[in-house]
């Protein structure tokens, strides 16, 4: 299937390419569909794109890299949505809001990002837990 994307122009994609995330995105609850694309030149960070909206395009990256003490419970209905067996069937990124100068740039650990290997289900989880940010500070490294 051709998508249009918003950084890097019409791409082939293959169906087994795509994340399902059967409940969208909060904000965005109409997109479902969505393929993680590399940043050339660059392997920290990866974009989520939405199939169906060319201008819905999130940067993301693997919060472990900037909060080494980054734990939490992934609740029930988080567990039963995306069928998850044991924690091997899954990984986590989180969105960042990039800012000038770049290491100014934030990622949100309030609000991870879950994906099942196994079935290409995914979810952001909204964590209650006031140890984590929406905007916790890139620049300064992992802490």
């Amino acid at each position: 299937m051709m998508i249009q994307t918003k950084f890097h122009g019409p791409m082939e994609m293959e169906t087994d390419q795509l994340w399902n995330f059967p409940k969208g995105l909060p904000g965005f609850e109409n997109e479902r569909k969505f393929v993680l694309l590399p940043i050339e030149g660059n392997d920290m960070f990866q974009v989520l794109q939405s199939v169906q909206t060319p201008t819905v395009a999130f940067i993301v990256a693997n919060p472990y890299t900037w909060a080494t003490d980054y734990t939490f419970e992934i609740d029930e209905p988080t567990v039963e949505l995306l069928e998850i067996k044991k924690e091997d069937d899954i990984f986590v990124l989180g969105i960042l809001s990039l800012k000038q100068p770049f290491e100014a740039s934030t990622i949100n650990l309030q609000a991870p990002l879950i994906f099942q290997l196994h079935n290409r289900q995914a979810k952001q989880m909204i964590l209650n837990d006031n140890r984590f940010t929406i905007r916790h500070p890139i620049g300064k490294g992992g802490n």
